[in-house]
């Protein structure tokens, strides 16, 4: 599948999320030092940076997760550096998020973990549309026949399948993937890369990929921003990134290219 075709659906004309002026600090370590970013509705953007260069921490604010120590996020309308309690539930609803460790519990069950947050935040559903919503969930990422397995008996790759579908049980409007492919193996690498896109064109998603390995986003993404020294350095089309003078951005390439 090309980047060609994921572009059709990116609507410019709608701002999922935007992100102005953020600082965020841990003590005396700047992590994120006055970025901005806007996404549109249906786009797909990898954050790219070395380990430690504070994308989980961009996605962690976004989310609501952490506050920023500055700046403004908007997410779906809504500035979520403002918001707590019930508002912020309730906006999460909309938002997937797919742990760099799946975060799947090891005494569930693959039905039992994906139910479980759609019975959590959708009352009175019965068991057939609970069913219905897990069988779905699961033929999206490919894995209908795990349903009664638990995560131990899962392979690393199935395991981050498993995570992404417990994200679509409430169909998201935006993903943060953190890492999806951190540990596993290339051929399982161009399968999850494959399934975000996947994932993008039938639930309609806008979607912020968190990562350091350059290989497979230039078909996965829509753009890229360059996280270096806790600014983006650049942000654009793959080819535009890839053909910077920057030496900074030059040097993460070829780091990756020669691996």
């Amino acid at each position: 599948m090309k980047n060609d075709q994921i572009q059709h659906s990116i609507n410019k004309e709608e701002t999922v999320i935007a992100i102005n002026g953020l600082y965020k600090s841990f003590g005396e370590l700047n992590v994120l030092n006055g970025i901005d970013l806007t996404l549109h509705r249906g786009e797909n953007i990898a954050v790219l940076g070395k380990s430690g260069s504070g994308k989980s921490v961009l996605i962690k604010i976004i989310a609501g997760l952490l506050k920023p120590d500055k700046g403004e996020v908007t997410v779906l309308g809504k500035q979520v550096h403002k918001l707590y309690g019930k508002e912020l539930d309730e906006l999460r609803l909309h938002i997937g998020f797919s742990f760099q460790s799946s975060a799947l519990y090891d005494s569930m069950n693959v039905y039992q973990n994906l139910a479980f947050p759609l019975t959590m935040n959708v009352k009175n559903l019965s068991r057939k549309q609970v069913d219905n919503a897990v069988e779905e969930a699961l033929d999206a990422v490919g894995l209908r026949d795990k349903i009664k397995e638990l995560p131990a008996d899962l392979s690393g790759g199935q395991r981050k399948r498993i995570g992404i579908a417990r994200t679509l049980i409430l169909k998201p409007e935006i993903m943060l993937y953190d890492e999806p492919t951190a540990g596993l193996d290339p051929i399982t690498c161009a399968e999850i890369n494959a399934l975000i896109i996947e994932v993008q064109q039938q639930y309609k998603t806008t979607s912020v990929i968190i990562t350091h390995d350059l290989k497979n986003k230039k078909n996965t993404c829509d753009r890229i921003a360059m996280l270096i020294d806790s600014k983006f350095l650049k942000v654009g089309k793959f080819e535009d990134v890839f053909n910077s003078d920057n030496e900074q951005v030059k040097n993460f390439f070829t780091y990756n290219f020669i691996q």
